[in-house]
């Protein structure tokens, strides 16, 4: 990686910090899944930073963006858009929703209907939306920052496992310590931070990024390593639904990209172990006899870490 690069993003997680203050980690989760063309998930209890760790990361790139305020009568032409009958050359006009932009921010995702949520899949997994048997490509790079509130607050709607699987990755914020939140409310005492935000990169940046990424290398000791802990997943008798393949290349993708991040042009056995419930944790469902049902995912990271601890690591 050229030394340009490395001062590149941490300019840009040093950035997003002067807004979100002591969530380092979850910060650079959110730059690993940017740079692994993925889409990412932010999950917490209200009033914890996560519609403004996305609208941040928005901020930083000097890219199209655009908000979607996912509420129970959101319709799925409110976010892709819907054809028009033009009377002047009596054809219909394809008319794009918010979801033609490079950076989305689904906010509170889990407060719509699941025919609403599901209207994000295609655009998801393939770059494109089809409405009226015709396809229409979106912008790249094109990322999704989706927020949503614990499953057991009023008014939500569970994401199912297709739609979850289409995250890369999901982060949780945590309250902000004593002397972090003194001063979050210094800091905002004239001013919120994010009108200070200046772009740090562009789209054409990001895109040549990630192709950058797919050059880091990954031994096959280390394929190994990592198929060990996905099949693993699946033979667990504290899972009942085990990690899909579209989850081991994310896990895979997103090693490559967390090396890149740490200046290496490989990856190493940590940067596999580190990712597993980032990548993992949404993916997996509890099997009853485990579970605390506190509702909170907190189980599914228990059985994978435990899942972890099986697996030998290469030396």
């Amino acid at each position: 990686m050229i030394t340009s690069t490395t001062h590149r993003l941490s300019e840009l997680q040093q950035t997003i910090e002067t807004v979100i203050r002591g969530k380092s980690e979850a910060v650079h989760l959110a730059i690993v899944t940017l740079l692994a063309g993925g889409h990412l998930l932010v999950e917490d209890v209200p009033g914890v930073g996560k519609t403004t760790l996305a609208h941040t990361i928005a901020r930083c790139l000097d890219s199209s963006f655009q908000r979607i305020q996912f509420t129970s009568d959101l319709l799925p032409s409110d976010i892709i858009g819907v054809s028009i009958y033009n009377q002047h050359n009596g054809d219909f006009e394809f008319k794009p929703g918010p979801v033609f932009a490079n950076v989305i921010l689904a906010d509170e995702i889990n407060r719509t209907t699941p025919k609403t949520q599901s209207s994000l899949l295609e655009a998801m997994a393939e770059g494109h939306v089809t409405v009226e048997n015709q396809t229409y490509e979106l912008p790249r790079p094109f990322m999704v920052l989706a927020t949503q509130n614990p499953v057991e607050h009023h008014g939500t709607y569970p994401l199912p496992e297709s739609q979850l699987d289409r995250f890369l990755m999901r982060v949780r914020m945590g309250y902000p310590s004593f002397a972090e939140e003194k001063e979050i409310l210094r800091q905002q005492n004239h001013h919120h931070p994010l009108e200070r935000i200046t772009p740090v990169m562009s789209g054409d940046d990001v895109m040549d990024l990630q192709q950058e990424i797919k050059n880091v290398r990954v031994d096959g000791v280390l394929l190994d390593y990592l198929m060990e802990i996905v099949t693993s997943t699946r033979n667990s008798e504290m899972l009942d639904l085990g990690v899909s393949p579209r989850g081991s290349l994310a896990l895979y993708r997103a090693a490559q990209a967390m090396a890149f991040t740490e200046d290496r042009a490989y990856c190493i056995a940590d940067d596999i172990k580190r990712l597993v419930i980032p990548v993992f944790g949404h993916r997996v469902v509890v099997n009853s006899r485990y579970s605390s049902r506190l509702y909170d995912g907190s189980d599914g990271d228990y059985a994978l870490a435990e899942v972890v601890k099986s697996v030998r690591v290469p030396i």
